[in-house]
């Protein structure tokens, strides 16, 4: 399968203004891009990349004052299979853990453990561990929050979704992460880009998105709570604890976007 993406972000910025940005595909997928995902600049300036500690390629940027317009457009190719369905994968006990998969079971900005420990125990403490108690997990987080892309906030954590029972993609992963990290699985969240492939069009605006893995038998596995069925054509960007490790602009003055469209669309 081959996919046109990208997205074309645009800011006012009353005076040059530092960013970091995260809009670079994962270097895991650079291999099976047909055209360069390089990000642009319009008007040109300099950029620098870097990796951070969780293998993600960060972009930073001085915007100049004024109106400064940031886009990608690229052809990728994917295998095309759904997520994995590994009914079978087994949760470790902590301490047979490895040592990088620990801080995924460490609460952090938007996945408060220590607010939802007890209850996620009350709710899950009783089925089958595993596979099938992080599929319960995501059945539970599907159906317990509304997704609504006008009530979008960017300061909700877990515990916020969870009495709000509202939100967009990213409280969805928040909330099912912070339930596993309860229960002592290890999870990280995911952002990258998922259009409507093989799925019915939605008629929401189409943003970046976000989804979760979890750390069962000894490998990483995707899940989505929002969606809650096997996906194809992901196209990850980021992974880190939560939405604050893969903000996809961190902007260090005042700054208004002006513009934000996204593109995902299987090439016939």
């Amino acid at each position: 399968m081959r996919i046109r993406t990208g997205y074309a972000i645009t800011f006012d910025s009353p005076a040059p203004t530092p960013m970091l940005l995260m809009l670079s595909v994962h270097p895991s997928r650079l291999g099976d891009c047909v055209t360069s995902p390089a990000l642009r600049f319009d008007p040109p300036i300099p950029s620098r990349d870097y990796a951070d500690r969780y293998g993600n390629t960060c972009t930073r940027i001085l915007a100049p004052a004024g109106r400064l317009t940031i886009s990608a457009d690229f052809l990728i190719d994917d295998d095309g299979r759904p997520d994995e369905f590994a009914p079978d994968a087994v949760q470790h006990p902590v301490q047979d853990l490895p040592d990088d998969v620990m801080v995924y079971l460490l609460g952090s900005r938007y996945c408060d453990t220590d607010k939802l420990s007890n209850t996620a125990w009350q709710l899950f403490g009783s089925t089958p561990e595993g596979w099938a108690r992080v599929q319960t997990i995501v059945d539970y987080v599907h159906n317990h929050i509304r997704f609504d892309y006008q009530r979008a906030d960017s300061t909700r954590s877990a515990l916020d979704g969870f009495n709000q029972r509202e939100g967009v993609c990213r409280d969805f992963a928040h909330l099912a992460i912070t339930f596993c990290r309860c229960m002592n699985i290890p999870a990280r969240y995911c952002t990258g880009y998922l259009g409507d492939i093989g799925v019915p069009a939605v008629p929401d605006p189409m943003d970046f998105s976000a989804w979760f893995e979890v750390y069962l038998s000894g490998r990483w596995y995707t899940f989505d709570a929002r969606h809650n069925r096997p996906r194809i054509g992901r196209i990850l960007m980021a992974r880190g604890r939560d939405a604050t490790d893969v903000a996809i602009s961190t902007i260090f003055g005042p700054s208004l976007l002006a513009g934000f469209q996204v593109h995902t669309d299987e090439v016939v």
